[in-house]
């Protein structure tokens, strides 16, 4: 969702990225690198980051990584959340949405040992990032024709990850050719996919993307 999220910058929203581990280990990487390709991507999108700490490859579920992020949103009074699609081969990636989801319940807690004040950020939105090979059902597309390049010098700053290993570049085509085709649906260059679980509310159909297009 890097096209979204310079989008919400560009408008002048405050974006934290939280970074619920730090990526180790993999083939082509180490701690040192991937904290270095990540402030790079987060200075490429404009936003601000926040590591939780949390093992790579042990994500779980628990209380304490609940108020970990639950601690983090009440910090930055998030309004709106987003998490992983939570149909996902990837263990981690399960996990990290069911934190997410329930931190979000968690943050709004009084009489609890957490920073903050207590907060219900009014939203939370699932995008895709998922190891299955299913076909998005997206609840609405979010268009990032503007920002496709920065979007793309984002994922390409983790070098160790989608540069180095040769077989990974395709991965940074697939994102591409995905962004078109959604852009596709609704008549703009680019688009990126969201679910949400709760309905959202239309005051207008004039902010509609494509509405008078074909």
């Amino acid at each position: 969702m890097g096209g979204t999220i310079a989008r919400l910058v560009n408008q002048g929203h405050d974006v934290v990225l939280v970074d619920m581990t730090d990526g180790e280990p993999t083939p082509f990487g180490d701690p040192e690198t991937r904290q270095a390709e990540a402030t790079r991507a987060a200075e490429i999108l404009g936003v601000r980051r926040v590591q939780i700490g949390l093992q790579n490859r042990f994500v779980e579920h628990t209380i304490e990584a609940r108020h970990k992020v639950a601690g983090v949103i009440r910090e930055h009074q998030a309004d709106v959340l987003f998490a992983p699609f939570p149909e996902d081969a990837h263990p981690d990636h399960r996990a990290v949405t069911r934190i997410v989801e329930d931190a979000r319940f968690d943050a709004k807690l009084t009489k609890i040992d957490l920073p903050g004040d207590p907060i219900y950020p009014r939203w939370l939105f699932h995008y895709y990032c998922t190891h299955l090979r299913i076909i998005p059902s997206p609840s609405f597309l979010m268009d990032i024709s503007p920002y496709v390049s920065q979007k793309r010098d984002a994922i390409t700053a983790y070098a160790s990850q989608f540069v180095i290993p040769e077989k990974n570049r395709r991965v940074v085509e697939w994102i591409e050719s995905s962004g078109h085709y959604f852009g596709s649906r609704i008549g703009v260059d680019a688009a990126e996919p969201f679910f949400a679980r709760e309905p959202l509310g239309l005051t207008g159909l004039d902010e509609i993307a494509g509405l008078s297009g074909t």
